[in-house]
């Protein structure tokens, strides 16, 4: 049941409010991969951490408090955005009413803009250019792209009937406006601009064969100007123009729906026909709408001070739920009978990983010049599985004041994205979840040395550190100690939840796989590796932890030892090749030179260090899955200790929540040849138990807390890197117990959930407070069940271990009690529970106190009596000298 409260279509009882009175929102969510909510409050604006928003991002173990000031009566539509969760109920109705409140004054003070747009049905080419970045023609067989552009008896192609805003010059609607900077908007609508204070008045003609609305974010309107359907008691349903019918839209921009002090001065939406939301989206009716602060816009409609707007709509358009399914199944001539087979894979070709409309590449006119400021608009829209990193390969972003490499996306998610790039070249924009960037979710962007254009001013690099990084080979086993799973989850062998992942019967391969990592040697001749030290512990799969400062040069001398080409490719660092980074033969050494400009550290909301990653890119997907992945850290000028630690911090703690597939690992047919306990040969690789098992669900590489090496001390300072990349499944949302940390989102909050995605690195920063041993896991349902869990611990005394070198040495036997609600530690020579060791402790101490000041009276009294005993012989001393005196006087 897709509830809210419990209740769904419009069920839950009781939320009413009164006009301009201040409204608090407590959201929150539970659940499982599935559970990605956009909560879209329709008529009225929220502000959630000081910036302005009508939409709400919640996931399992995720909360949100919004600010409302209601201002138009009338009953109005709460609903999540996830196209499945809108069709399964998950909706409900809050009242405004008036409540005997004077009207609020009207502050409309600025232009009345005019938009004449119309419902268009057109014939849609996914891949207009025929091939993709690489030239490879799209129907090429086994190129990945054919799966969709391939035409048959039981594939359509390309090609489909869609519908789209068009733009037009006035109310005749006979000339079209055409712009050459708006090429590249594709499926998407004409942009809409606004000014805080400015009236948008939309003439909207459908001249397609169903009924379509447009619904805006981002604006107000009254209820005989929204264009969803619903019922809320009224007369107004929605304002819906039928089939050629003509329809006004009247939304208004006042203050309260205008950027906040903290938002950037112009705010990214999106319009879209609801009047059935999920078909006519897919069907192609979604358009940008841009809203700024008063005075950002210039008489052009564009917005100061930015070079070049991109808006980019990333969104799996499902082809078998439009409005024009079975027009394009009638125009393909297929086959039924042949397609009845093979319905399953019908349906997928039919799912269109689009950025704008286009597929593999095909998006046109990306083109700016370096030094360029440009503003990135970012819209998301779709199901559960539209979760997208949107990451931009070469140059750096920056979202709100942080510096980024990737943005996130959900459904009905709008981000604004500010790049000046310094990179020239040809680079890739695409989806960070591996299954969408292989599907086609990619485009391509020029950044070109322009004659006579203003760039930034050349920054100055000075070598810096020099690493020594091979790539290797070895058995890696996910789950050594299987202790913690089966006593924590209260089950037996064959009944856990792990059984699946960790057992090597019945075909299934086990905890155990080959795999290739990165590992850091002494020099160049790659003879010594540098053992890790207990600080460097908890890395486990991970490569060594890389660290730069702004104006650095990263050096990596890079020798790959396993048994196929592999590479080192970071994000947020500039690479000193062009292009893609090359590959490792076998045996083969390569030097990679990464410089560090100011776009490559923190930015003025960042914390003083950021984080990125590091990855063999020959083939992204595999080659990360095969294990090949490692951390790296950049910080402000200053910030580093000659060895490489942070001045500020006492720990840093790096962290990949990942599920390995090793289903999609380079070494999946020696693993099953080496570890399965079958005939290789009968083993059904596409099994869908046998696929499932393969799916390691893992902390650094680690299930089931056999992770080491999380220590602390109470009072230390504690950064954690958290990182995540893989599949739209790779949803994380990190959960530390007993502890809450500080994280940058333009201004610092206090939380003790972390929301990770693919292609998202975040940092938090902790003061350790509470000492024991503390679950650290993922809140997600299936992924704690599958192992995504650890423990940290909190010593709350240095006496407890001799140095601190020692700590995961020695803690590491205890970091993981048998039970955590009974967990102990060895102390003078008993095994005392982790929740008396304070008290315990305390009373040692007042013992101690107490023996001290007995040793201390004690040592009064012998000193006083000693002092004494002198005194009276000093006494009889001068006493006899005078006897003597006085004798001889007389």
């Amino acid at each position: 049941m897709h509830a809210i409260n419990g209740f769904v279509f419009g069920n839950l009882p009781d939320l009413s409010m009164c006009a301009q009175k201040r409204v608090a929102w407590h959201l929150f969510g539970m659940g499982n991969e599935v559970d990605v909510h956009t909560v879209f409050f329709h008529g009225q604006m929220l502000t959630i951490r000081g910036h302005r928003t009508d939409v709400a991002h919640i996931f399992p173990a995720t909360f949100v408090s919004a600010e409302m000031v209601p201002q138009e009566p009338g009953t109005w539509l709460i609903s999540c955005q996830v196209n499945s969760h809108l069709q399964d109920g998950m909706q409900a109705l809050y009242k405004v009413k008036s409540c005997s409140m004077a009207p609020p004054m009207n502050l409309l003070t600025g232009k009345v803009r005019q938009y004449f747009i119309e419902a268009h049905e057109i014939q849609w080419d996914y891949g207009p250019m025929g091939h993709d970045g690489s030239g490879k023609n799209l129907r090429e067989p086994g190129s990945g792209s054919d799966k969709f552009f391939q035409k048959s008896s039981i594939r359509i192609g390309g090609t489909y009937w869609k519908v789209r805003y068009e733009a037009f010059q006035d109310e005749t609607f006979q000339e079209k406006v055409q712009l050459e900077e708006d090429k590249h908007l594709g499926i998407l609508g004409p942009v809409i601009r606004a000014e805080v204070g400015d009236t948008i008045l939309v003439i909207f003609y459908n001249r397609a064969s169903q009924p379509f609305s447009i619904q805006p974010h981002g604006v107000f309107y009254e209820k005989d100007s929204e264009g969803t359907v619903y019922n809320d008691d009224s007369s107004h349903s929605g304002l819906v123009a039928r089939p050629f019918e003509k329809v006004t839209y009247r939304w208004t921009v006042p203050p309260h729906a205008g950027p906040t002090v903290q938002d950037p001065a112009c705010l990214t939406w999106t319009y879209f026909s609801a009047a059935d939301p999920i078909r006519d989206t897919n069907s192609g009716l979604v358009g940008p709408l841009l809203v700024c602060k008063a005075g950002t816009l210039g008489t052009d409609g564009k917005q100061k001070g930015v070079d070049k707007e991109f808006f980019l709509l990333f969104t799996v358009l499902d082809e078998n739920k439009s409005w024009y399914s079975n027009a394009n199944q009638a125009a393909a001539m297929l086959d039924s009978r042949l397609l009845s087979e093979d319905a399953k894979g019908f349906q997928d070709s039919n799912r269109m990983h689009a950025i704008n409309g286009f597929l593999f590449s095909n998006l046109p006119k990306l083109d700016m010049c370096k030094g360029d400021t440009v503003a990135w608009h970012l819209l998301g829209l779709g199901t559960e599985t539209d979760v997208h990193g949107v990451t931009f390969q070469g140059n750096t972003v920056q979202l709100q004041g942080m510096r980024k490499s990737a943005a996130t996306l959900f459904p009905h998610t709008f981000v604004m994205a500010i790049m000046q790039p310094d990179n020239p070249g040809t680079f890739e924009i695409y989806c960070q979840a591996g299954s969408h960037r292989e599907a086609g979710m990619r485009a391509i962007y020029n950044v070109s040395l322009c004659p006579g254009h203003q760039a930034n001013p050349h920054q100055r690099y000075q070598a810096a550190r020099i690493y020594y990084i091979m790539a290797e080979e070895m058995e890696w086993d996910y789950c050594p100690d299987r202790s913690w799973e089966l006593e924590w989850h209260n089950q037996s062998e064959k009944d856990s939840y792990g059984h699946i992942f960790l057992s090597n019967k019945d075909g299934l391969l086990g905890s155990r796989y080959k795999k290739a990592v990165f590992r850091e040697y002494t020099d160049g001749t790659f003879r010594v590796q540098r053992p890790r030290t207990g600080s460097e512990e908890h890395l486990g799969i991970l490569g060594p932890l890389i660290r730069g400062e702004v104006g650095d040069i990263l050096t990596v001398v890079f020798k790959n030892n396993a048994s196929r080409p592999y590479s080192v490719h970071a994000h947020g660092v500039l690479e000193s090749s062009t292009g893609w980074p090359l590959a490792a033969e076998p045996g083969e050494v390569l030097t990679y030179q990464w410089n560090i400009p100011e776009r490559s550290g923190p930015g003025l909301n960042d914390s003083a260090c950021v984080s990125w990653i590091y990855y063999s890119a020959v083939d992204p997907i595999k080659d990360m899955y095969s294990g090949l992945v490692g951390p790296l850290a950049i910080c402000r000028k200053g910030i580093l200790e000659p060895y490489g630690g942070r001045r500020d911090m006492n720990r840093e703690f790096a962290l990949l929540f990942l599920i390995f597939d090793e289903n999609k690992s380079w070494y999946l047919e020696e693993n099953v040849e080496t570890y399965g306990s079958q005939d290789p040969g009968r083993v059904n690789l596409q099994d869908e138990t046998f696929l499932e098992s393969n799916k390691m669900h893992a902390i650094n590489g680690k299930l089931y807390a056999n992770l080491m090496g999380l220590t602390m001390y109470q009072g230390e300072r504690v950064a954690w890197y958290m990182m995540a990349m893989g599949q739209d499944i790779d949803l994380h949302t990190v959960h530390f117990h007993a502890e809450s940390f500080l994280y940058r989102s333009g201004e610092s909050y206090r939380a003790d959930v972390v929301d990770l995605f693919p292609g998202t690195f975040e940092v938090v920063e902790m003061v350790a407070s509470n000492p024991g041993t503390w679950l650290l896991h993922c809140h997600v349902t299936d992924h704690v069940h599958a192992g995504m869990e650890t423990v940290f611990t909190v010593l709350s005394q240095r006496e407890h271990l001799s140095t601190t070198t020692t700590i995961p040495e020695e803690i590491g036997k205890v970091a993981i009690p048998r039970n955590i609600g009974e967990g102990s530690v060895k102390m003078l020579g008993m095994q005392i529970p982790i929740k008396d060791i304070e008290m315990l402790t305390s009373v040692l101490i007042a013992m101690g106190v107490i023996l001290l000041l007995i040793a201390l009276v004690l040592g009064g009294v012998v000193w006083y009596q000693h002092r004494q005993r002198k005194l009276r012989r000093n006494r009889r001393s001068i006493l006899d000298d005078s006897f003597k005196l006085l004798s001889l006087k007389q």
